[in-house]
C-alpha cells in the first residue's frame, strides 16, 4: 500500500512538472509568435515609409525645375548647359530656388564661338559659374520680387548661388535684371512653379564678371 501511494505521487509529480513544462513551452510560442507579429507589422511600416518617400520623391522629383525646364521646348539649351555642368541634378533636389532662366532665344544673343567654348567638358567649372549666376537660394515669385524691388527703392541686389550679385528692378510693370556686366535683361515669363522653387523666364543671359 505504501508502495502505491509513493508510485501515485511520483506519478502526480511527474504529471504537474510535464504540465508545467507544457505552460512555459506554450507561453515560449506564444512569445515568438507576438514578437514575430511585432516585427513583422514593423516591417511593414517601415516598407511603407519608404514606398512612401519614394512616391514623394518622384513626385517632386517630376515637378522640379529641372523637370519644368525639360518640359518647356523654349529651353532646351538652358537644359542642355545644366546637364553639360552636372547641375540638373541638383536641379531636381529637394530645397528652395529661384531661377532667372535664359530662353533659348536669349542664348542664341550669346556669341556661338562663347556657348561652344563653356560646353566643353574641360570648361565645366566655368559653366557651373555661369548657370548659378542665375539661381537665389530661397523661392521668391514675382509678388515678392516686386515687393522687395518697391521696399529697395526700385534697386534690388541679389546674391546668386556662385556669390556675385544680380541688381532687380521695375520698369513698365516688367521686373529687369541687371548682371555684372551692366546688361539688363527682362522677365519675359514669370512664376513657373516647381516643386522646388520658382523659374522666371528672362530674354539675355546674365554674365557674371568671371
Amino acid at each position: 500500500m505504501k508502495l502505491k501511494t509513493i508510485v501515485l505521487s511520483l506519478a502526480v509529480v511527474t504529471m504537474f512538472f510535464a504540465s508545467c513544462e507544457d505552460t512555459k513551452k506554450k507561453e515560449a510560442e506564444a512569445q515568438a509568435q507576438a514578437e514575430q507579429m511585432r516585427m513583422e507589422r514593423e516591417r511593414d511600416s517601415l516598407m511603407q515609409v519608404e514606398a512612401d518617400n519614394q512616391a514623394k520623391m518622384a513626385d517632386m522629383e517630376a515637378n522640379s525645375i529641372a523637370a519644368k525646364a525639360m518640359g518647356n521646348e523654349n529651353l532646351s539649351t538652358l537644359v542642355s548647359a545644366l546637364q553639360a555642368a552636372d547641375m540638373a541634378q541638383t536641379m531636381k533636389a529637394e530645397g528652395e530656388y529661384t531661377v532667372f532662366a535664359p530662353s533659348n532665344e536669349a542664348f542664341s544673343k550669346v556669341p556661338k564661338a562663347t556657348m561652344d567654348n563653356l560646353m566643353k567638358p574641360e570648361n565645366k567649372e566655368q559653366l557651373q559659374k555661369l548657370l548659378q549666376y542665375h539661381v537665389l537660394q530661397g523661392k521668391m515669385n514675382s509678388a515678392d520680387v516686386v515687393a522687395k524691388i518697391k521696399a529697395a527703392n526700385n534697386k534690388l541686389d541679389v546674391t546668386t548661388l556662385n556669390g556675385e550679385v544680380l541688381t532687380l528692378s521695375e520698369k513698365d510693370g516688367k521686373v529687369m535684371v541687371k548682371d555684372a556686366k551692366g546688361n539688363t535683361a527682362t522677365v519675359s515669363t514669370a512664376d513657373v512653379d516647381a516643386s522646388n522653387g520658382v523659374v522666371h523666364v528672362v530674354d539675355k543671359v546674365l554674365m557674371p564678371k568671371m
